[in-house]
């Protein structure tokens, strides 16, 4: 049959179908890439940003956040309003960084491919006993999601270029003595007000309120009265320590991961290494010849330190005799490390090496034989070991049948429970925001409420809240969000609105008395009618002056007072209440020198140019922004 459609597909009827095919999905495949879906989040210019740059800088910026505030970041990243700010706000960044690399190329700012191979090799994370280790920068590159060594250029290149234009910016930026001198002379300056409080608790006493005014608030703002999702689940927990704690290891076990595992326990034959470098340069002839140089007059008798000092391309190793520290074999460059490594006597030197990086006369300045630690001595570390080792085999081994059987037997946590010999707990209640370990992480809550758990009342999958535990979940009673019943809350309600009117009641009093005051009559009685009295503060400064800070804060806010016009306003304070404040005399502050003040100043006005440069670069820019969701996928 094969044969026969062999032979039919030859004929001219056959190709023209053919053709018509081939045809048909060339267009439906052109079509389909020209009418591609734009996901980018931003265009500078008429250059995208992609959702690909935005979803890395976003979990970047979301991980240093979760760093620095912990469970406080947590919460507020259960807030959509806050969450979309956050967005938002990484857009804009990425938006200013586009426009920053797009005035660098314009001014056609470089950073050549030499600095930036030395500023690879000369990054302290790339280095391995302070020499520049290339198996140590792969693994590090690639752990940071650069796949290629040329993509972390690319990326380098760029954080150069960035910076060097902005330091070049900011680094033009200075303060004068005179800038100094006024910022120290307002800093200390100080102030004599006097005040006067009034209680907006005494209002409270004569406010009424009607059923119609606590129901139409509760209707307006429901969304402060609502309960929130909440879920119990009943739970097993499969952790490697309780794994581990119940592992029974033979002494021949231990002895066999000892031998197993000596390299762990073996310190490594060291070598302290100093080298005289001398660059190929443009002549590798001339640069060997050099080199040949220095070791004859090494091997007669001139100091190699002194030497390296004067001649070594190696300038930071040749500043200390060309020292660099305790080296183990396998670190260096093999030519390198080959002759390093075949010096015998403390003091000997080597012939001249050739290595990528130039010619090398290396000297061994010191030794450390290898040592091995017995298995007397490293017993109790071995155990740990060892059962760790075991219990973590097991731990993946449990994983799978407790999936299996959470899986298999859907509506109950005994089985699965019983093949662990683990007990069944229950949580208290759970939110979507901060909870208690174990359940603090978003993978765990995102199961517990899942589909699966709270409305098919199944178990849910098995939930690794770490490398070495892991959590299965079923419901055990969950509350809907809900709006509490205005019985409930309307004793809370007519607090909230009793104090709003009696705010504004002190508001509209201490506004009246602030005009008559202004207008020059004497308010002594009217205040008293309030049980408040003129309270009189002299050299009063910005901080530590025991003041509410409201009240400080406008001290400082108000006018030099003078003969045509009072300095006063009203203040609203921190406990409720509401003041009258006026200034009264502006005492200029002393001059005092500060060791640090010029540094504080030269730093605030430079991030101010960098923000006012970023601006500039907005006006005539051509921005398109779009709306951004949180990214699906976690980098």
């Amino acid at each position: 049959m094969l044969e026969n459609i062999r032979e039919s597909s030859q004929g001219l009827t056959a190709k023209i179908i053919l053709g018509f095919i081939i045809l048909t999905f060339a267009v439906a495949g052109i079509g389909s890439y020209n009418n591609s879906v734009d996901t980018s989040v931003a265009d500078v210019n008429g250059e995208q940003i992609s959702q690909d740059e935005f979803n890395k800088a976003y979990q970047a910026q979301r991980n240093r956040m979760a760093q620095q505030f912990g469970d406080m970041f947590e919460t507020l990243s259960a807030d959509p309003s806050y969450m979309s700010n956050f967005r938002n706000g990484v857009v804009d960044n990425l938006i200013n960084q586009k426009l920053v690399d797009q005035n660098s190329e314009a001014l056609a700012i470089r950073v050549a491919d030499q600095r930036i191979k030395s500023t690879i090799r000369n990054m302290p994370e790339f280095q391995v006993d302070g020499v520049f280790d290339n198996n140590r920068y792969l693994a590090m590159i690639n752990q940071a999601g650069f796949y290629q060594s040329s993509d972390f250029r690319d990326y380098l290149r760029t954080e150069m270029t960035r910076r060097q234009l902005t330091q070049a910016l900011i680094a033009s930026e200075f303060s004068l003595p005179y800038q100094e001198d006024m910022f120290t002379a307002l800093q200390n300056q100080q102030r004599d007000i006097r005040f006067a409080t009034i209680n907006a608790e005494q209002f409270k006493a004569n406010i009424e309120l009607s059923d119609e005014e606590i129901n139409d608030y509760y209707l307006a703002n429901q969304s402060r009265f609502e309960n929130q999702e909440q879920v119990k689940v009943n739970y097993i927990t499969l952790d490697v320590d309780t794994i581990a704690s119940k592992v029974v290891l033979t002494d021949a076990d231990v002895k066999a991961y000892y031998q197993n595992n000596i390299s762990q326990y073996r310190d490594e034959e060291q070598r302290r290494i100093a080298h005289i470098l001398i660059e190929f340069g443009d002549d590798e002839a001339a640069a060997k010849a050099s080199t040949e140089a220095l070791l004859t007059r090494i091997n007669a008798g001139e100091d190699f330190a002194e030497l390296a000092k004067e001649h070594s391309a190696d300038t930071f190793s040749g500043e200390n005799g060309g020292d660099l520290d305790w080296i183990e074999s396998g670190v260096m460059d093999s030519a390198f490390d080959d002759a390093a490594f075949a010096l015998t006597g403390i003091g000997s030197v080597s012939d001249v090496i050739k290595t990528d990086f130039g010619f090398h006369i290396i000297k061994l300045t010191d030794y450390k034989a290898e040592k091995v630690q017995s298995l007397a001595e490293v017993r109790d570390a071995v155990v740990a070991k060892a059962k760790s080792e075991k219990a973590q085999d097991k731990f993946f081994e449990l994983q799978q049948e407790v999936a299996r059987l959470s899986f298999e037997f859907p509506d109950s946590l005994d089985d699965a429970a019983g093949a662990i010999n683990a007990t069944v707990k229950t949580s208290g209640w759970l939110t979507r925001g901060a909870n208690a370990a174990p359940f603090d992480v978003s993978s765990v809550v995102d199961a517990a409420f899942s589909d699966i758990v709270i409305n098919e009342q199944l178990n849910s999958d098995i939930v690794e809240v770490s490398d070495s535990l892991a959590i299965v979940m079923r419901l055990n009673k969950y509350q809907d969000a809900s709006v509490k019943p205005l019985a409930e809350v309307s004793g809370q309600i007519k607090t909230m609105l009793v104090a709003k009117k009696a705010s504004e009641k002190a508001q509209t009093v201490v506004d009246e008395l602030l005009v008559a005051f202004k207008s020059g009559t004497d308010i002594t009685e009217q205040l008293a009618e309030f049980g408040a009295t003129m309270e009189v503060k002299t050299a009063v400064t910005r901080v530590g002056s025991g003041l509410d800070a409201s009240l400080a804060r406008e001290a400082f806010k108000l006018p030099r007072p003078s003969e045509d016009a009072v300095s006063a306003t009203t203040v609203n304070l921190s406990n409720g209440n509401l003041a009258l404040l006026e200034v009264q005399a502006v005492n200029v502050g002393e001059v005092k020198d500060s060791p640090n003040l010029s540094q504080q100043l030269t730093q605030q006005l430079a991030q101010a140019a960098y923000l006012s440069y970023v601006e500039s670069l907005k006006v005539g820019a051509e921005i398109v922004r779009r709306k951004v969701q949180a990214p699906t996928t976690q980098y």
